[in-house]
């Protein structure tokens, strides 16, 4: 074999490999930016800062879209992990705020995300969502945060309703693992506060039958 042909080959290797490394390098950046806005979203959603919540998404969105249309050539690269991750954080973005607010939840199809991205980033969202909650109890919003947690629990049901393997779910089971956790520690500190207001009212009631 000629040395020319040799070098043919490395040149036809190398714009190869250059061209992936660039999408890669550029992808990178948007996802990280996607983690990040959709991290500085979430904190607005518990600041009561909706509008900039919103805002927020909407440019994490634009970021996932840009990665995506980045990496259409290179599905070797999208399934490295980082892109997963952007879409999960975004899923759970939008989940919490869609929760919070009382707007229609968002669909995979809609968001443009993997399903397996979509039902780790809801179940995701089932932490942040224990935050509002334990913000409704301190306020006396029980009947609010009880709605809320009902709904935490149809998100858990959807995700333990797929008994696949990690590869095909990313770890799927990890994360009904910890919402599970986190929702019996919402539910119990949820069942006292109720208790605690039944039993405040019970005296109360007792108080103004011994005044009269």
């Amino acid at each position: 074999m000629e040395i020319m042909d040799l070098e043919k080959i490395r040149e036809t290797i190398e714009t190869d490999f250059a061209a992936k490394n660039a999408a890669r390098e550029k992808a990178l950046v948007h996802s990280r930016k996607t983690i990040q806005l959709s991290g500085n979203a979430i904190r607005s959603i518990h600041r009561g800062e909706i509008d900039k919540a919103k805002d927020l998404i909407a440019q994490a969105s634009k970021q996932l879209s840009e990665a995506n249309g980045v990496l259409k050539n290179f599905a070797g690269i999208y399934h490295a992990g980082f892109m997963q991750n952007a879409e999960k954080e975004y899923v759970e973005a939008e989940s919490t705020l869609a929760l919070v607010t009382g707007k229609p939840f968002p669909e995979p199809d809609s968001l443009g995300v993997g399903y397996a991205q979509y039902l780790n980033g809801i179940g995701e969202a089932i932490g942040e969502l224990r935050r509002h909650i334990l913000d409704l109890i301190r306020h006396a919003q029980l009947e609010q945060a009880d709605r809320l947690l009902d709904l935490a629990d149809d998100i858990f049901y959807l995700m333990a309703s797929f008994d696949y393997p990690d590869a095909i779910t990313y770890s799927l089971r990890r994360t009904q693992d910890v919402a599970r956790s986190i929702m019996e520690k919402t539910r119990g500190d949820l069942t006292t506060a109720i208790r605690q207001k039944s039993l405040k009212e019970s005296i109360v009631s007792l108080q103004k039958k011994l005044e009269s």
